[in-house]
């Protein structure tokens, strides 16, 4: 009898390629993906842990899919991911209809531990010291972009953060393993790879460390691109920088975490860095690699953060120059180390705060999109936006998103587009209605 599978996925990038791990581990058991969970026999979600906002919307989904339990008595409702090792059997004591729970290391014996849960609650959250899936082989999605986790778990302990304690501890692929992984992909016809890891930077297998990773990869033919996320400034070596700077596949794009402007902040979220590591850092990689975009994580509100380590955030971003920037209010994660620590900025202040920095990068994003006016650059074509499906888009080589008229192109193409217009999020190509983008951002022409 065919065994129908409905998977959703919440979180990072990590979480994208686990569920293509856990596609192809199930596919080869005999499961088959259905897009919607009134078909499914097996209804599983990849859960995201790292914010509270996370685990409610989790909560909030898992109320409205026990109605097929509660409908088809027979259907396998599982949580996988960092929530589920993290909440581990309270979520079957908080979602009763709930048949199984089971870790980031749990994948591997998946198609037993459904087989279990139809029998009985099934719990599977032991971490492993070992554990990488190397061997196994994902079930892509399509698209032009391959995720390669090239290793799991982390070291670092940062005060604000919990993957370790729901991830494990370091360990990578060996690199065998890792290039079958690119060479499977171009056999595919995936045309970039993105290199994957809590501290993506901090690879090593024997003598192999990060930047020979990055050379090896960049022999495999069939490959255009390489990008990797996301490293850790304190791992960001000589030699990996020099590697990003020779490698002609690899992109001129480094996502590079800074968290805080602050050292004092730095120092309680037990970053391991200075601003002025950082900067002399961020100089290094603009002087190997010209014309490098930048972009970074920051949070807002830490414990302890006052008016001051704020405006050195703000300074830093100034000074720094980010093309973009992720930005989040701290959430106290319970059995992070900053969850016992007792907060110091209150919600609405956290709301003004990033706000300010929100529209501060925003603006800086504006100046630097409109510096490509004029420019030609070259893009791997993603197909259609939603707003108008005779234009297209795609992602030039510094990772921006660029919009351009589809002359008969496909996905997986890459071309060349001069840059005719800019906005703060997205570069508009010759013949782009940039009227169109106005209506919600602000365009240059």
């Amino acid at each position: 009898m065919e065994r129908r599978l409905y998977i959703e996925t919440y979180g990072c990038q990590m979480n994208v390629a686990d569920s293509e791990l856990v596609l192809g581990q199930l596919g080869r058991a005999g499961y088959r993906r259905v897009e919607s969970a009134d078909e499914a026999d097996v209804i599983l979600v990849n859960t995201c842990a790292i914010r509270e906002h996370a685990e409610q919307r989790i909560y909030g989904r898992l109320g409205e899919l026990t109605r097929h339990k509660l409908r088809r008595p027979g259907v396998v409702l599982g949580v996988a991911g960092c929530m589920a090792q993290h909440l581990r059997a309270k979520l079957i004591e908080r979602v009763p209809q709930l048949d199984l729970v089971v870790g980031p290391d749990g994948y591997r014996r998946l198609p037993e531990l459904i087989d279990e849960a139809r029998e009985e609650p099934t719990l599977a959250v032991r971490l492993s010291r070992v554990e990488t899936y190397g061997d196994l082989v994902p079930a892509r999605a399509d698209g032009v972009r391959a995720w390669v986790s090239i290793m799991r778990g982390c070291d670092k302990f940062c005060a604000f953060c919990i993957v370790p304690y729901v991830r494990g501890r370091e360990r990578s692929l060996p690199v065998g393993e890792v290039l079958r992984q690119v060479e499977h992909a171009a056999a595919e016809g995936f045309r970039e790879i993105v290199f994957l890891g809590q501290t993506v930077n901090a690879y090593r297998d024997g003598a192999v460390d990060f930047a020979e990773l990055l050379a090896r990869a960049n022999r495999v033919e069939g490959i255009a691109r390489i990008r990797f996320t996301s490293p850790h400034p304190s791992d960001m070596s000589d030699r990996a920088i020099e590697a990003i700077a020779a490698c002609e596949k690899v992109s001129p794009h480094v996502h590079l975490p800074l968290q805080s402007g602050s050292d004092s902040v730095l120092e309680r979220m037990r970053r391991t860095y200075t601003m002025e590591e950082y900067g002399t850092l961020v100089g290094n990689i603009r002087r190997a690699v010209p014309g490098v975009a930048l972009s970074t994580d920051i949070i807002v509100g830490f414990p302890g953060e006052t008016a001051e380590d704020f405006e050195a955030t703000r300074a830093a971003m100034e000074r720094i120059g980010y093309e973009s920037a992720f930005i989040f209010k701290y959430s106290p994660r319970p059995g992070a180390r900053s969850a016992e620590w007792p907060e110091t900025v209150d919600e609405e202040e956290k709301t003004r705060r990033i706000t300010l920095l929100i529209e501060q990068q925003k603006g800086i994003s504006l100046l630097k999109n409109q510096a490509d006016i004029g420019s030609v650059v070259e893009l791997l074509v993603e197909g259609p936006t939603k707003r108008n499906p005779a234009e297209w888009f795609g992602k030039s080589a510094h990772f921006k998103t660029t919009v351009f008229p589809h002359r008969g192109e496909r996905v997986g193409d890459l071309i060349s587009v001069r840059v005719a217009a800019a906005t703060p999020h997205a570069l508009l190509g010759e013949g782009v209605r940039a009227a169109t983008f106005a209506t919600i951002e602000d365009v240059t022409v």
